[in-house]
C-alpha cells in the first residue's frame, strides 16, 4: 500500500496533540534504536512455514531476558503486555479502563471480552466504501498478542517496493466489499484463507499520498504456529510480527515531522527497534489498532494541523 509522503496533508481528521518537542520549521526528530530480537519469527517468501513449527523459520529468538530500558514508563501498561519488562505495573493500569477486571487485565487482549468490545467499536464506527483495503493480521506468538507485517517485494513496481505494509490492494470488480478485498489479497499474499468470522470489523478508511482510500481491515488470525503461510515471493519478500508489548514501549515509538512550502507540515508515527521499521500509511493503521484494542495505553503520534480557510 501507498505510505506517507511530504507536501500534502492527506490525514486531515486524525490530529491529536502535538508531540513534545515538535518544531515548525519541520525537523525530523526519530528516536534510533538497533535490532531487536522478537517473539515472533520471520519467512522467507517463497518458504511454506509455520511460525514456531520448525519449517524454515528464522530469527525465532525470544526478546532476551532483563530491565526494559523504558525507565520506567512501561508501568503504564497492562501486566499481561509486559512478559519482559521489569518495572513493577502501576495500580491505576491494572483496573484497566472499566475500572477492574477487564479482558487487558487478563493478560489476553484477544480474548472473547475484548473481541466484543472491539467489534462493537468498530460497528459504530461504520463501514465505509474504499478503493483498497489492507489486512490488519492479529495473532497470537508463543501465547503473546502481536501483529503480522509484510515486507514488500523488491520485485514490484513503484516507490514502495521493499517497504513495511499490511497484506491488501485495490479493490476488484468483483469485491462486495472492503472485507472481500483484504481477504482476497491476503489469500493471494500470503496463501492463507482468513474466515469471514475471523473478521472484527472495519477501521476508519485512510486517503494514502495519492488520494485513494484505503480500509484497514481488522482480523484476528489466532495462534500463528498453527497457521501456515506461502508468502508469495512477486509480491511479499518476507512476513515478521512485533508483539504489542513491542510496539506500546515507548521506546520503539517515534514520530517524523514533514515540512511543506511553508514550513512545518505534520507529524507522522514510525515504529522503531524491530526487523524493519514501520512508517507512513503502515504506521497510521498500526496506530489506529492500538487505540482499539488497548485504548488508553498509546499516546497517538499523528497530528495534521487544521487547513487555514482561503482568504
Amino acid at each position: 500500500m501507498a505510505e506517507a509522503g511530504c507536501g500534502s496533508h492527506p490525514w486531515q481528521g486524525l490530529s491529536h496533540t502535538q508531540p513534545k518537542g515538535c518544531t515548525p520549521d519541520g525537523g525530523c526528530r526519530t528516536p534510533g534504536g538497533g535490532m531487536a530480537k522478537l517473539a515472533g519469527g520471520f519467512i522467507p517468501a517463497g518458504s511454506r512455514s509455520t511460525l514456531g513449527g520448525g519449517c524454515r523459520t528464522r530469527g525465532t529468538e525470544e526478546p532476551r531476558p532483563g530491565r526494559a530500558r523504558c525507565g520506567g514508563r512501561c508501568r503504564s501498561l497492562p501486566a499481561s503486555l509486559l512478559p519482559r519488562c521489569s518495572c513493577p505495573p502501576r495500580a491505576d493500569a491494572m483496573a484497566g479502563p472499566g475500572g477492574a477486571g477487564g479482558a487487558e487485565d487478563a493478560g489476553d487482549v484477544l480474548s472473547g471480552g475484548s473481541e466484543r468490545r472491539c467489534r462493537a467499536r468498530l460497528a459504530a464506527g461504520g463501514a465505509a466504501a474504499a478503493a483498497a483495503a489492507v489486512l490488519v493480521p492479529l495473532c497470537s506468538v508463543r501465547g503473546r498478542p502481536a501483529l503480522l507485517f509484510t515486507l514488500r517485494s523488491r520485485r514490484l513496481a513503484g516507490p514502495h517496493s521493499g517497504d513495511v505494509s499490511f497484506p491488501g490492494g485495490r479493490r476488484d470488480p468483483a469485491d462486495g466489499d472492503a472485507v472481500a478485498t483484504a481477504l482476497r489479497e491476503t489469500r493471494e499474499e500470503l496463501g492463507v484463507a482468513v474466515a469471514a468470522t475471523s473478521v472484527w470489523g472495519q477501521l476508519r478508511t485512510l486517503p494514502d499520498r495519492h488520494g485513494m482510500t484505503v480500509a484497514p481491515v481488522v482480523a484476528n488470525l489466532g495462534p500463528l504456529e498453527a497457521l501456515t503461510l506461502t508468502p508469495n515471493p512477486d509480491e511479499v519478500e518476507e512476513v515478521f510480527t512485533l508483539p504489542l508489548a513491542h510496539l506500546l514501549c515507548e521506546e520503539n515509538q517515534g514520530y517524523t515531522h514533514f515540512r511543506t512550502a511553508s514550513g512545518y507540515g505534520y507529524t507522522l508515527p514510525v515504529f522503531l527497534n524491530g526487523p524493519h521499521k514501520v512508517w507512513g500509511l503502515t504506521a497510521i493503521v498500526t496506530e489506529l489498532t492500538l487505540e482499539l484494542l488497548v485504548p488508553g495505553h498509546y499516546r497517538r503520534k499523528t497530528h495534521v494541523p487544521p487547513r487555514k480557510a482561503p482568504a
